[in-house]
């Protein structure tokens, strides 16, 4: 994993656990400022605590954000603009198959509304603070995104609810998002980057143990035994997220994930997504119907 050695900022949601938690070590631990970007204030002191433990220097920051609630996550940017320049998002954070259909405070699907909704908001609303020359905004895909799709007359859309279902379905629309952002960024003649990162099989039994955080979910010990070959741990899932967000040669509009079969884990790669994540029809339904749902428009030109 090639890395760029120039110092960043690097703000990164759902930083209290898993992918996230261990993608803000690693950033923390390569001279990076940190911001922890957290929905629980005490879960977010608790990574903070655990990443001081394997990281004495760590420059870190905290940031309250709920991405279930649009009113929060535009406090959140009035925060964020007072603890100085940005270079890159890693938009990280994510609802994976909740049993029951739960809403966002705006009445959208939990898992669309957090992973894809309330990232949307984020990065509309905290793009003019990234820093002009090498800002980067990172989405965290998923090889779930191969099997979904979005209801063409609402993007936004449920349909009969199932958990998994609906997060492949959130996942799809981050990609599509991710994609379509880097195309409109370099159609406003913008340097910021969009990249699209995924972990593959990642989790947390074939981790290195971190006492101070909780799991992002429960996960059986026999798990451990997949690590390296069909899975990995999410410290090293966590790897093409870190190398997206502060990597050397990395371009807009590149997937990075896993380089081993299927994706599933291995050292950072360059990786293909399914045709239908780069449907530019389908993301500029999808970028209306989030604008809408929302209440946010993007401005786009070369200042961002």
């Amino acid at each position: 994993m090639s890395a760029d050695t120039a110092r960043r900022t690097v703000v990164v949601t759902g930083a209290s656990a898993g992918l996230g938690y261990h993608a803000a070590e690693q950033l923390a631990a390569a001279g990076h400022r940190v911001v922890l970007a957290t929905r629980d204030r005490e879960r977010g002191a608790a990574a903070e605590r655990s990443i001081r433990r394997h990281v004495a220097d760590a420059d870190l920051a905290h940031l309250h954000l709920d991405l279930a609630d649009i009113e929060s996550v535009r406090a959140a940017v009035d925060a964020l603009a007072d603890l100085g320049p940005v270079h890159a998002l890693l938009n990280n954070a994510g609802v994976v198959g909740s049993a029951q259909r739960r809403d966002t405070a705006q009445g959208v699907e939990l898992q669309v509304g957090t992973n894809h909704l309330g990232h949307f908001a984020f990065t509309a609303l905290a793009l003019p603070l990234l820093d002009q020359e090498t800002g980067r905004v990172v989405h965290l895909g998923s090889i779930a995104h191969r099997f979904a799709t979005l209801d063409r007359r609402d993007p936004l859309a449920t349909g009969r609810y199932e958990g998994h279902r609906q997060y492949a379905r959130s996942k799809i629309a981050v990609m599509l998002f991710g994609f379509e952002l880097a195309q409109r960024l370099a159609d406003a003649g913008s340097r910021v980057l969009s990249v699209v990162a995924h972990p593959g099989l990642s989790l947390d039994a074939a981790a290195p143990p971190r006492p101070d955080i909780a799991p992002t979910r429960s996960e059986p010990a026999w798990m451990r035994l997949g690590s390296g070959w069909v899975a990995q741990g999410k410290d090293v899932g966590a790897h093409p997220l870190v190398h997206a967000a502060v990597g050397a040669g990395v371009r807009s509009g590149e997937y990075w994930g896993p380089g081993g079969p299927f994706q599933f884990a291995g050292a950072p790669a360059l990786v293909p997504a399914q045709p239908r994540a780069h449907d530019r029809t389908e993301a500029a339904r999808l970028w209306t119907a989030s604008e809408r749902a929302a209440g946010v428009a993007f401005a786009l030109d070369a200042s961002v």
